[in-house]
């Protein structure tokens, strides 16, 4: 029998969500009549605010606000639901306004909630700017966790609100910058619009325009990928924009900003640098995309000699590429799958599909502290083979000890997500015609919310939708690192 607590907890912060999308939705309806696009547009905006608000009453009408708990496995089930209902309600003005099925709608809304950028649309140019500017939006509000976004703006409930919170676990670390967990969120989201704010401001003084400059600052910090252009930021440099090196430098570094844990900036505004600069995962991160950035220059110059490039747009594209794919941001100034990479580099963009950012970031990914926890229980097992039996052998972490059972997570984890790749990749072979490369790359995308892959929009566009199902799944599990998506199916959880 479901659990009735559980049922009222769901369908009260359901409702509250859904209220509050509607209210959000507001703003590309502005968007559309400011830009006089028509009334199909301006319906499509308008009728998806009167569902979310319908859905909103209809779901709050048999819940009781004072029978509201919040426990891990509540929470957990409230954040699954959330975003699948949040990325249904999402898709609507897709379905409305382009004339997109609903299965690509479906795919787009969770593709852009969830920040990973894979897109079944062609001729972004040609699309209404209202919906442009709600793909981006979509990002926006994806990247720090919807249910944190919640939590800022619309309830200041029970301190087992923190469950909400800790349900997106991979975008916050276990710590806080502060023991408040309102204040908390409240820090968190004023440095990341900040960052936004300040990029918005520099790409216009770079000359973009102000709906440009802020959709890309919206998919940029949310390390999500979306663009306004089929060729992505590749788009800038193809039509001469006099600024185009520095829009791509200053993209590379606000993306590198949206994947480094959130709380790491906190320390530096508040001048605690030496925590900054004894962190582990933060020296990881520098060292991946700086050494991999070389060495694929490196690669590109000695393997593609039938290439004119200068050896200053080498380093450019790599590291603009790396770190894309490593934040799982997605932007592109060069088609990874093109002869401008040889094999090895296209090699490397598939592991850093896996590894991702850093934990407490908007990157998606395994992330790499986890890998440095991995890396330090090999090390501890080789160590097991030449120590007496009796040595203790603890695997740390920034000189912090990491209890076994968060081991026995992570392995576990760690597994089942490769797991899950497998099983997409698969799926992916037996459903189109793409090679067993492509189709891996595809699901790689997918479960480390990333984007790009190694084969065409227009052939995602056309896949079948069995795979494009795979894919929604393996973005949710991916974003939501699988548990809360996985505890959906099982009974005991309801009851």
């Amino acid at each position: 029998m479901l659990n009735s607590t559980k049922y009222n907890t769901i369908l009260y912060y359901i409702s509250l969500l859904s209220f509050i999308l509607g209210i959000i939705m507001i703003i590309p309806l502005l968007i559309s009549f400011s830009y006089r696009e028509g009334i199909e547009i301006y319906q499509a905006f308008y009728y998806t605010i009167i569902i979310s608000f319908t859905a909103g009453v209809l779901l709050k009408l048999p819940t009781n606000n004072k029978d509201i708990e919040i426990d891990l496995t509540t929470a957990m089930l409230l954040c699954a639901l959330a975003w699948i209902t949040i990325s249904l309600l999402g898709a609507l003005p897709f379905m409305m306004a382009v004339d997109k099925s609903f299965i690509d709608s479906f795919f787009e809304a969770v593709s852009g909630f969830t920040t990973t950028g894979i897109t079944v649309f062609t001729g972004l140019e040609l699309m209404p700017k209202s919906i442009i500017f709600w793909r981006s939006l979509m990002q926006l509000l994806g990247g720090l966790g919807i249910l944190t976004f919640f939590l800022l703006i619309a309830t200041r409930s029970k301190g087992e609100s923190w469950q909400l919170f800790s349900a997106e676990s991979h975008k916050i670390n276990v710590s806080r910058p502060v023991p408040n967990i309102f204040k908390t969120v409240e820090i968190l989201w004023a440095i990341y619009l900040g960052f936004i704010f300040l990029e918005t401001v520099i790409l216009m003084l770079l000359g973009l325009s102000f709906f440009d400059a802020v959709t890309h600052s919206f998919t940029t910090l949310s390390t999500g990928g979306f663009s306004r252009y089929d060729a992505s930021i590749g788009y800038y440099a193809a039509n001469g924009f006099s600024q185009a090196v520095l829009i791509e430098y200053v993209i590379t570094f606000f993306m590198f900003l949206g994947g480094m844990n959130f709380l790491l900036h906190y320390r530096i505004f508040t001048r605690d640098l030496d925590s900054v600069k004894t962190n582990s995962e933060l020296k990881t991160y520098l060292k991946i995309v700086l050494y991999s950035s070389i060495f694929i220059s490196i690669l590109i110059i000695f393997l593609n000699t039938a290439l004119d490039s200068s050896a200053e747009e080498i380093f450019r594209k790599s590291i603009f590429q790396v770190t894309s794919i490593l934040t799982t941001t997605g932007f592109g100034t060069q088609n990874i799958n093109s002869s401008f990479f040889p094999a090895a580099a296209r090699q490397l963009f598939i592991v850093f599909m896996l590894i991702g950012g850093s934990v407490g970031s908007t990157a998606g990914g395994i992330k790499i502290m986890r890998l440095n926890i991995l890396g330090g229980l090999f090390k501890r097992e080789v160590k097991k083979i030449y120590l007496p039996n009796r040595a203790v052998l603890p695997v740390t972490l920034d000189k912090q000890i990491i209890r076994n059972d968060e081991i026995n997570k992570l392995t576990g984890l760690f597994s089942f997500w490769l797991f899950l790749i497998l099983i997409g990749g698969v799926i992916t072979s037996i459903f189109s015609d793409l090679n067993g490369w492509q189709a891996y790359s595809g699901m790689f995308s997918a479960m480390g919310n990333i984007g790009p892959f190694f084969f065409s929009v227009e052939e995602m566009a056309s896949m079948s939708p069995i795979i494009k199902m795979t894919y929604i799944f393996g973005m949710l599990a991916g974003r939501l690192e699988i548990l809360p998506v996985i505890i959906l199916f099982s009974r005991k959880a309801w009851k």
